[in-house]
């Protein structure tokens, strides 16, 4: 099975920053696109960034400049380096990866479990 788990989450005042990562383990033969959602309370997922397995990425208008999406094809890892916080930017946030498990199996995407960040004085 394929298990995606999230770190790097916390309080963080405004201005401040944090670094996500999501290890992708496993039964992995090739990892397409990951992504970072995130959740707030009383609203819906939204996707913050994405990044493809040649490093093209996207970003939400509300986080570009600030955020910054990479990943690590050796490591099979994915972080978000998120800079300048606002208290806008609470919420769960949430590693997505489309991952091929086997060479016969087509791709499927999973979830990691999420991390809480909180942006507060």
């Amino acid at each position: 099975q394929v298990q995606l788990t999230e770190s790097g989450g916390g309080l963080v005042q405004p201005g401040g920053s944090l670094r996500l990562s999501c290890v992708v383990s496993g039964r992995i033969f090739n990892i397409n696109n990951m992504d970072w959602y995130r959740q707030a309370p009383g609203k819906e997922r939204e996707l913050v960034s994405s990044i493809t397995k040649s490093g093209i990425t996207g970003y939400a208008d509300s986080v570009k400049g600030r955020f910054t999406i990479s990943r690590d094809n050796v490591k099979n890892t994915v972080y978000l380096q998120m800079n300048s916080l606002k208290p806008e930017d609470t919420a769960v946030y949430y590693c997505n990866s489309e991952v091929q498990a086997t060479p016969l199996l087509v791709t499927v995407r999973y979830w990691g479990q999420g991390t809480q960040v909180t942006v507060s004085s």
